[in-house]
């Protein structure tokens, strides 16, 4: 699965009026009023007829460029969109990977007008000229987010319905995307496109920016609404409302696309012939259940496609995240891993019976993204139909809600085939001076085999336990593992999740 926006996004460009913008181009501009269920009318309507691909071929001399360069292609910092305001607009032209057209309109007091497309707008190396008809491909937002008067870009959608942002001091890792349809399953994955925006003008004292966009895909359109606030965290509240042309059964809202590629607990498997400590974008999905409990499943980059199923109801939240946060943990001068962003769904209103499912793909490289992570409602989509959700989605270093609960802080495995050790360091207020002599419980689980105690004890640190876990597979190939730390007042730390494949 390629990623859908790479290091192209790190390059900070910008900045100009909308006026200067437009005048530049000299093209006819398209007006029309803008109200709150536009987006949802257009979408309703287009749900009503049969799916036209928007997709078109690139201009000659456009149509063959290599990633470097397409690189090579960037936006004129002193064109950008609503210079002097708090948020500032830069654009992608069409090329490489990112063939398909989207329509750009701006929102200036409840009337939408398109930003019309100029190879002016682009400078490019090497001798390549850009056509005036190429089109714009996606778009970047940017603002004063790390320092004051520094416009730092820290939002971009790009590629499909592939969007991704940063909190304050991160770097982009994970992406997010509007809707994930058959992911994981044996059938080619559907990949629904945002084929039109809206940019709403934000005022002089703006602290959000809003963005409409409308979904497109043979199965489904859907209305978009990000209302997005940058800072330490920076967060989207998500209104999206899905409307499909047939049924689907295998559908994902929220999804969270990430890159693992290996950790200190998979060190030790054949193609780690790595000098770095450990390379990912995320190394595991969290969820915070309707029972009330929290969970934490390590990624893999697996021997072959798993898909796992968390069943849940009333689901409270769940998330990609980045753990490690220093650089020994990773050791890499050129990519800091340790700055990559967590990203944490949070529905608003109930979701109702469902599942989270986790998809992880075999990679051997860095630069695909491998993980996948949504909810996926009990029930298919019915055709005609129209089904809402709400959520936050939020980017940062520590994105999960505050929790008593202490955190799997380090896993690592190690032994036979046919006999392994599981060793996890625990960490969390919750064990801070806990009498190793106290009624401490594990609660074991395993799908296949056998799961026992080894070790359950203080690791040394103030607020650290110690468990060692001994699993005999007893012939199978695969096993999903569970422990629970719980004291005579209930759990103590979070449950952990494995997925152990002989």
């Amino acid at each position: 699965m390629p990623r859908s926006t790479t290091e192209l996004a790190l390059t900070r460009r910008g900045i100009l009026g909308a006026a200067a913008l437009l005048g530049a181009t000299g093209r006819a501009a398209r007006a029309e009023n803008f109200s709150a269920d536009f987006v949802r009318r257009q979408a309703a309507e287009l749900a009503r007829t049969p799916f036209r691909d928007t997709l078109k071929p690139l201009p000659s001399g456009t149509d063959a460029l290599s990633y470097e360069q397409y690189r090579s292609i960037t936006f004129r910092q002193e064109r950008a969109l609503w210079r002097g305001l708090p948020f500032q607009i830069g654009f992608f032209a069409r090329g490489f990977l990112y063939e398909r057209p989207v329509e750009i309109y701006e929102i200036v007091d409840g009337v939408s007008t398109i930003v019309p497309f100029s190879a002016s707008l682009f400078a490019a190396e090497g001798g390549l000229k850009l056509p005036d008809d190429l089109g714009f491909a996606g778009f970047r937002v940017h603002a004063a987010i790390n320092e004051p008067g520094r416009f730092d870009e820290f939002c971009v959608f790009l590629g499909a319905s592939y969007f991704r942002a940063v909190g304050k001091g991160t770097y982009y890792g994970l992406s997010a995307r509007g809707l994930a349809i058959g992911t994981g399953r044996p059938e080619p994955e559907e990949f629904p496109y945002f084929r039109t925006f809206w940019l709403e003008r934000p005022r002089a004292d703006a602290s959000t920016v809003t963005i409409h966009a409308l979904l497109d895909s043979p199965s489904v359109t859907g209305a978009y609404k990000f209302v997005i606030r940058p800072g330490p965290v920076t967060v989207m509240e998500i209104e999206c409302t899905l409307m499909p042309r047939v049924a689907i059964p295998d559908w994902g809202v929220a999804p969270l696309t990430s890159m693992y590629l290996f950790g200190p607990q998979d060190r030790s498997a054949a193609k780690r012939d790595d000098w770095r400590t450990a390379v990912h974008d995320s190394d595991g999905l969290a969820v915070a259940n309707g029972n009330g409990e929290t969970l934490w499943r390590p990624l893999a980059d697996p021997v072959s496609l798993q898909f796992t199923m968390l069943a849940d109801s009333d689901l409270r939240g769940f998330g990609l995240l980045q753990r490690k946060r220093d650089f020994a943990s990773y050791g890499d001068l050129q990519v800091p891993y340790e700055r990559r962003p967590s990203a944490w769904v949070e529905p608003i209103g109930s979701w109702g019976q469902g599942a989270v499912d986790l998809v992880e793909i075999p990679t051997d490289t860095e630069y695909n993204d491998n993980i996948v992570a949504f909810w996926r409602g009990r029930d298919p989509l019915r055709a005609g139909s129209e089904t809402r959700f709400t959520y936050r989605l939020n980017w940062g270093e520590d994105v999960s809600p505050p929790s008593r609960l202490a955190r799997v802080a380090q896993m690592r495995t190690g032994g036979s085939k046919d006999q392994r050790i599981f060793v996890l360091d625990l960490a969390g207020d919750s064990l801070r001076g806990l009498d190793p002599a106290a009624q401490i419980v594990l609660a074991l689980a395993s799908s296949a085999g056998v799961l026992k105690q080894g070790y359950s004890g203080p690791n040394g640190l103030p607020d650290g336990w110690r468990v060692s876990l001994e699993f005999d597979p007893q012939g199978a190939h695969v096993a999903d593992l569970r422990c629970t730390l719980s004291g005579p007042a209930g759990p103590l730390a979070e449950t952990w999740l494995y997925r152990w494949i002989g």
